[in-house]
């Protein structure tokens, strides 16, 4: 049985892995906008990775949940993991070309559902397999159907937007945008209601936990970047974005900085859909952005 490093590994160990029959390669590049991440699969991917879309595969339809990108049904998520030939015995590494902005909503999503340890995202994406010499092709896989369910559901992982106001002025509380600081000022608003961000968040750009390549900074390097931000011990964390993706990934970031933290499902676009929520502009009072 193949078991994964942790919530990251490298193109290295993909390499050395990528044909065991144990694993699965998920292709989740995505952008706000485009191009279509299937046309990027098709012209090239990783062997035998297969493609799941952010907007139709990972996530509920939009109206059916917060925000843009809802949580999917536990049975909805099941029977696409199933369909592409993933199983509960199976461990899945996903990639992207954001950095792992994207590519970690699978991994938040295994635990979630109750497969801890079961998911990673590829540290520095699809470049990263390129640079250690890693192939690609236009091939699509075809894994035979499996089966994958959902387990216990975690109910402390992720809050909605009355928990988010109720405590975003908390000194106990400590809600970090992951956006970039010209949506978190209210500079840039492409596609949500409302320009802005919530009253009381810290601007914590995502790309901050990562190295010029796209790799993640060291555990240590990213302790001490949240402990800068105010991830102090006590404080509870709550990580927004524009709809709940890129937050996925500060999560895990923090997760290999030994520090917890919950998901605003809906984020951003959740929360600037209703005009009774208050919303701030400018900087971020700490210096932040």
């Amino acid at each position: 049985m193949l078991t994964l490093p942790g919530p990251i590994v490298s193109a290295a160990w993909l390499l050395e892995h990528a044909a065991h029959p144990d694993l699965r390669i998920a292709d989740l590049r995505w952008s706000l906008g485009g191009p279509p991440g299937r046309d990027l699969y098709a012209a090239g991917h990783i062997p035998g990775a297969i493609f799941l879309d952010l907007d139709h595969d990972i996530s509920a339809p939009r109206g059916s949940g917060p925000g843009r990108h809802p949580i999917p049904a536990p049975s909805r998520l099941a029977e696409v993991l199933s369909e592409r030939g993933i199983g509960d015995e199976h461990v899945v590494v996903a990639y992207d070309d954001a950095g792992g902005t994207v590519a970690s909503r699978l991994w938040w999503l295994f635990e979630h559902f109750g497969h801890a340890g079961a998911a990673a995202i590829l540290d520095g994406g699809i470049s990263a397999w390129t640079d250690a010499g890693g192939a690609l092709t236009a091939a699509a896989a075809n894994h035979a159907p499996a089966t994958w369910k959902a387990r216990a559901q975690r109910t402390n992982d992720v809050v909605d937007a009355a928990i988010v106001d109720a405590r975003r002025l908390d000194p106990g509380t400590l809600p970090l945008d992951v956006r970039a600081p010209e949506g978190y000022r209210g500079e840039l608003e492409p596609i949500d209601p409302r320009a802005g961000h919530i009253p009381g968040a810290v601007s914590a750009p995502s790309v901050g936990s990562l190295q010029s390549d796209g790799r993640l900074l060291t555990p240590e390097a990213l302790a001490d970047r949240f402990r800068a931000l105010g991830a102090t011990d006590g404080r509870r964390v709550i990580a927004a974005c524009g709809s709940g993706v890129n937050a996925t990934h500060t999560i895990l970031a923090m997760r290999l900085a030994g520090i917890d933290a919950q998901l605003y499902e809906g984020s951003w676009s959740d929360w600037s859909s209703d005009p009774s929520r208050p919303a701030a502009i400018g900087p971020d009072p700490g210096g932040a952005a």
